[in-house]
């Protein structure tokens, strides 16, 4: 990729986080706002773990390289990037950024953080073997090589575990996880954190994207959904995240909140192990295929709080499908039940696991289970957390299994997930799947930089796993989010960005 430099004005930046504003009410100048957020930090926000999710949701802090609604490259810290050789990048930094404790963003400070991630004993998944390297190109500017030529590095650097902290972050030195108190670039500085329970931000009057409405934000981690629902109704945070389907009718009849839905890059799908009977027999996984009812599932079992997948990739990603699958077909599962050698005399029986960390699941799995008994399939729930089912899982002793999995989890290009959990190596395959022609066409991913050629193997890829019976892609997830009293809100599908600098208070 010859000479690409992106020179695109914050507006855009800011645009290209999400779909439509929702704003109600004036706009109350140094606001302050309380959230409520799904996810706790586990690692003492860490940002070589998925607590750096958290900074960046709260603008604590920012990465090199942002992504728009087509999952394309956008300037952030970097203004833009060129291919020096195969091996190497060059990243022209943006002007005038400051960190929070009022140092300059440099060369050497960018090279000295991404240095220090690659550095860890198990660096991020965005980065984990390439064998990244990077080193200053003066004051302005950063270069970056790995091991092998990389395609996709810029976009590697949307992910937050390389957010870029001061040089002061890393004072403790290389055996010391870095201080993110104070030293980030984003809208918000973070002043405080209480443990797993909140944190305390407040504004970055030198923000290089301009001032942020907000003068103080206190996030709040409220792991249970339900209690999240309540304490928007009741007025203790004016956003309120991962909204269950149970609370959805209750909240969008309160006076006041606004529901927010958008696609998130998540599918809900139904594992079958094909390394051992039953399911080693294509034809009974087809017979399972056929006995669900895709969309009675997202529209009636989950009252219209995720949608119908017809195959890996739903209506969040460009290249995702957005066709209708068929409903279910009974009369066509007990036939192929029957090629199989069962029927009533000699019913299929099977074990069917999921885990109730996500809430939907356990709603799913009943449902799951009456529409394969009214096919002629007995199957036996057995619901427990996810940590005690991966040892099994992992190892193939299980028939069916449950799973809610994010396919743009560390950066917004789908080979990762694609090698990982359906190659005949991959370090998930829980469908124990193995096709050399899969293979092939995923190992090609490696040589091609445009685009939209990238995008055309996701689209083959997943309709070959829809032709191989690998597996049943059952719903795509949806982000609920609800809000009161807040006006510039963007709903962001991959979970990265909450306050912003058009988001505030109104009255």
């Amino acid at each position: 990729m010859a000479g690409v430099v992106l020179a695109l004005v914050t507006a855009l930046l800011l645009a290209a986080c999400g779909g439509a504003t929702a704003s109600s009410g004036t706009v109350v100048a140094d606001g302050e706002l309380t959230a409520a957020l799904q996810f706790a930090p586990r690692s003492g926000y860490a940002i070589d773990t998925d607590d750096a999710f958290v900074l960046t949701q709260l603008g604590a802090t920012e990465t090199l390289v942002a992504t728009g609604e087509d999952k394309q490259p956008l300037p952030r810290l970097a203004t833009g990037w060129t291919r020096v050789d195969p091996l190497t990048w060059r990243f022209e930094l943006r002007p005038g950024v400051s960190f929070h404790d009022g140092t300059p963003l440099t060369g050497a400070a960018v090279a000295g953080a991404l240095t220090w991630l690659t550095g860890t004993a198990a660096p991020p998944r965005a980065i984990r073997g390439i064998g990244l390297t990077a080193a200053a190109d003066g004051e302005s500017a950063v270069r970056l090589s790995t091991r092998a030529p990389d395609p996709i590095l810029p976009l590697r650097l949307t992910s937050p575990n390389t957010a870029i902290l001061a040089p002061s972050a890393y004072a403790g030195g290389p055996a010391t996880p870095p201080s993110v108190i104070g030293t980030g670039t984003g809208p918000m500085r973070l002043d405080a954190t209480q443990g797993a329970q909140s944190a305390t931000l407040t504004r970055n009057d030198a923000y290089w994207g301009g001032r942020p409405a907000l003068a103080r934000v206190q996030a709040r981690f409220i792991p249970d959904p339900a209690a999240r629902a309540i304490a928007i109704q009741a007025g203790d945070v004016q956003v309120a995240q991962g909204i269950p389907e149970a609370s959805l009718a209750e909240l969008q009849a309160t006076d006041g909140i606004e529901v927010q839905t958008v696609a998130a890059p998540r599918t809900v799908s139904l594992f079958l192990n094909q390394s051992a009977a039953p399911f080693s027999d294509v034809r009974l996984r087809e017979a399972v295929e056929r006995a669900l009812d895709r969309p009675a599932l997202a529209e009636q079992a989950l009252a219209g709080a995720a949608l119908p997948a017809s195959d890996l990739f739903g209506p969040a990603v460009p290249w995702g499908s957005t066709e209708r699958p068929p409903g279910t077909d009974v009369d066509a599962a007990r036939a192929l039940l029957a090629q199989a050698g069962h029927g009533p005399d000699n019913p299929l029986s099977v074990r069917l696991w999921t885990y109730p960390n996500r809430p939907e699941l356990p709603t799913l799995a009943a449902a799951v289970q009456g529409m394969l008994a009214a096919a002629g399939i007995e199957s036996e729930i057995r619901v427990t957390d996810y940590a005690t089912l991966e040892p099994e899982i992992l190892g193939g002793r299980y028939d069916l299994f449950l799973l809610s999995r994010a396919y743009l989890s560390d950066l917004p290009d789908a080979a990762g997930v694609l090698a990982s959990d359906y190659t005949c190596d991959g370090s998930y395959n829980l469908d124990r799947y193995c096709s050399p022609e899969f293979d092939a066409l995923v190992a090609g991913l490696s040589s091609i930089t445009e685009p939209a050629r990238r995008q055309e193997v996701f689209r083959q890829a997943a309709a070959k796993l829809v032709a191989d019976s690998a597996g049943v892609p059952l719903v795509h997830s949806q982000d609920i989010t609800a809000i009161r009293g807040v006006s510039g809100h963007v709903p962001d599908p991959q979970g990265q960005r909450l306050v912003t600098t058009e988001l505030a208070r109104t009255g």
